[in-house]
């Protein structure tokens, strides 16, 4: 048996990033993968960034990651209220101000996908790692999508099990021949109604794979008085404590 752990969208929450690790540890799980997205809407980028690099953990390129790599300009999103589009831009130009020139490097060199093959007695299983999809980093795929999308990103990557993030909506969907598509979750800025620290453990032996989407409290308060206490708009600190703000 083989055991990893998966996690995503980070966006600059140590103390939830620290919770994810400690119970990944008191698991006794070794590997350890993240999709990306470590900066962004809370005050610990730095951090979030060096503990990755201290720990060695393999990461992805998400999208925030990539527009704070290589200072992309922010573009509103029809999705997005008035009021989470100026929070946004505000957000975002905190990060590429105080993001340092070093960690930014780290993030303009982080993979844009990750393949992984397990060997098991006889079984190989392959598992695709991506931030979003296959070919963006910016796609948002929910559970509601028509499964033929999932089925074709199988298919293409030629992969038993597909990993994502990005929407901070956790799902597991099977699928015949023992394939999963899988969204881990988000660690630091869960859109789930429980807000809790998400993420994902693959329990693997010759004849299966086992995903289990894990998630856990962490010190709520300290990361919204970081953001209180920074120039990042309280308004993420209002959509951590799930109080009524406009955002999708």
């Amino acid at each position: 048996m083989i055991q990893i752990a998966i996690f995503s969208d980070v966006h600059g929450n140590l103390p939830a990033l620290e919770a994810v690790l400690e119970d990944i540890e008191r698991r006794g799980i070794q590997q350890k993968f993240c999709l990306g997205d470590l900066v962004d809407f809370a005050p610990w980028g730095n951090e979030v960034i060096e503990k990755i690099k201290d720990l060695n953990i393999p990461c992805l390129m998400g999208n925030h990651d990539e527009r704070i790599a290589f200072d992309i300009p922010v573009v509103p999103l029809s999705k997005h209220s008035q009021e989470e589009t100026d929070a946004r831009f505000i957000a975002i130009d905190h990060s590429k101000k105080n993001i340092t020139e070093e960690n930014k490097k780290f993030l303009s060199e982080l993979p844009f996908h990750l393949k992984l093959n397990y060997k098991i007695g006889k079984k190989h299983w392959n598992i695709q790692l991506v931030h979003s999809s296959l070919s963006s980093n910016d796609t948002y795929l929910y559970e509601a999508e028509n499964d033929d999308i999932f089925v074709n990103m199988l298919q293409e990557s030629q992969s038993d099990t597909i990993v994502m993030g990005h929407t901070h909506l956790s799902f597991k969907k099977s699928f015949e021949h023992k394939k999963w598509a899988i969204n881990c979750g988000s660690v630091g800025r869960s859109k789930e109604e429980n807000r809790l620290a998400s993420y994902l453990i693959l329990t693997m032996n010759e004849h299966q794979i086992l995903p289990e989407i894990v998630q856990i409290d962490y010190p709520l308060e300290q990361t919204v008085h970081g953001i209180e206490e920074s120039g990042i708009p309280n308004y993420y600190a209002s959509f951590l404590k799930n109080e009524k703000v406009s955002i999708i």
